[in-house]
């Protein structure tokens, strides 16, 4: 149903833990109709990325929030009015358009450049304008940038008003900026505020004497700077973090620092699993359209396991420990390019069969990729599985996410040479598929023995998989 009145946009609250959220891309622009629930614009966070829906049906009115600004949860991002509304023109839109062309956008700089050297004792006043303006995301009142473009721009003493804009109305991006400075450009804006002090060097004749002491200690000059070589040189490709980035490097550097980490392995045979895999495929896939991986058949073993181990289920809170009588399952799930994490929780596990995990992880793991999660669906998890084992590794070391106790790696399985006993009891060698397990576990509420107990029971209950297991 359309809206009668004006609806607001606001940063929503992507979790408990999560503060603010930056906006990657809008879907819509001023003046586009919207339906409810339409996807509106694109943000990410230290924990998501993700689309917004439209609150409501009707016009985008305004947007108050461009393209790679990073703001507080709650804050308004647009507004939506009813059909026919008065559509509200942009800030930064009349500025741009002024160059019909980027060439006409630098020839005006230029003439603006030539001019301005002529009063020498205005030069100066101009200046610290300029160094304000990456905080309010403008340049010179001539150009608008985003927060994070201007901040770019700060950090490599570049000037967004010498950069080709490929954004709306003539707009410089983040993507601009980043290949400005890549391609070497950006040694051209230094020279520019460099001159202009020089003309003021008559009046204060004392401060001559400290450029020569300046030169004897430049720790604080050559630190910013030395930004500035590393996009520079030759091969080398310098992007900034993103948040969901940002959030993955501070969550595992919390979880060495909190947890006492010790990983240990066990090798299961999983013959009779690829046995029933093949047998269950062509059914799985004829009549529900799913796929029964391993990390399906591991996923259920490891519900029916975890009943009789909860410490492994459980965590540290304080100076308590805390257990569950439900399993939710974290599932590590790669983004696009291998650039970003996020981890997905399958929850009450324990009440699914085969045929439900199979179902619930190939739905998180497209809903992950396509950026349809919901902030719930990233919440709640109380162990993890990780399967790096897809791409062919057979072991690694996982790092445990915080709060949980304890993560399962799951890896390639693997024809080798297995020794196994024949029908008159006797050691004879076969070939047999292989799967490496891992658990990593915190210490500090898991000791060896029982890590080593649950893999060992985990191996069992794979290795004896029948057909009530299903």
């Amino acid at each position: 149903m359309a809206t009668t009145s004006v609806v607001e946009v606001v940063m929503p609250q992507m979790g408990v833990s999560v503060s603010e959220g930056t906006i990657t891309k809008w879907l819509k622009q001023v003046g586009d109709t919207v339906e409810a629930d339409e996807s509106l614009l694109e943000i990410s966070t230290d924990k998501v990325d993700t689309e917004v829906p439209s609150p409501g049906t009707g016009v985008l009115q305004e947007i108050l929030v461009q393209e790679g600004a990073t703001v507080d949860v709650g804050t308004k991002l647009a507004t939506i009015g009813p059909e026919g509304a008065q559509v509200a023109p942009q800030a930064e839109k009349p500025a741009p358009p002024e160059p019909a062309t980027q060439e006409a956008a630098r020839e005006a700089e230029a003439a603006s450049s030539a001019e301005t050297p002529a009063p020498a004792a205005a030069a100066p006043a101009p200046a610290p304008p300029a160094a304000q303006a990456p905080a309010d995301g403008s340049t010179d009142g001539r150009t608008f940038v985003s927060p994070v473009v201007a901040k770019i721009a700060a950090e490599h003493n570049v000037d967004p008003a010498q950069v080709p804009g490929t954004g709306r109305g003539g707009r410089v991006t983040k993507k601009d900026i980043l290949g400005f400075i890549e391609s070497g450009a950006p040694a051209t804006a230094p020279p520019t505020p460099e001159p202009v002090p020089p003309p003021a060097a008559p009046e204060p004749a004392p401060p001559a004497p400290p450029p020569p002491p300046e030169p004897v200690r430049p720790a604080a000059p050559v630190a910013p700077p030395q930004a500035q070589p590393a996009a520079a040189q030759p091969g080398e490709i310098v992007e900034p973090m993103t948040a969901m980035r940002r959030g993955i490097a501070e969550h595992m550097r919390r979880s060495l620092d909190t947890s006492a980490h010790v990983t240990s392995a066990i090798e299961v045979d999983m013959s009779k699993v690829v046995a029933i895999r093949a047998k269950l495929k062509k059914q799985f896939q004829d009549d529900y359209g799913i796929n029964p991986t391993y990390l399906a058949f591991v996923s259920r073993a490891v519900v029916e396991t975890i009943r009789d181990y909860p410490w492994i289920n459980g965590e540290i809170r304080g100076d308590q420990i805390v257990t569950r009588k439900y399993v939710n399952i974290g599932y590590a799930v790669e983004l696009a390019d291998g650039k970003g994490l996020i981890v997905p929780v399958v929850k009450n596990a324990e009440g699914l069969n085969l045929l439900g995990i199979a179902r619930a992880v190939t739905d998180l793991a497209q809903r992950a990729r396509d950026k349809k999660l919901l902030p719930d669906d990233v919440q709640g998890g109380t162990f993890t599985i990780t399967n790096p084992g897809g791409y062919g590794t057979f072991h690694g070391t996982p790092v445990i996410s915080q709060p949980q106790a304890a993560i399962l790696g799951t890896y390639a399985v693997v024809k080798r040479p297995w020794v196994v006993q024949d029908e008159l009891g006797q050691d004879v060698i076969a070939i047999r598929p292989i799967m490496n397990l891992t658990l990593t576990y915190d210490h500090r509420l898991v000791d060896g023995a029982l890590a080593g107990r649950f893999l060992r029971d985990l191996r069992q209950k794979l290795e004896s998989w029948g057909e009530a297991d299903y």
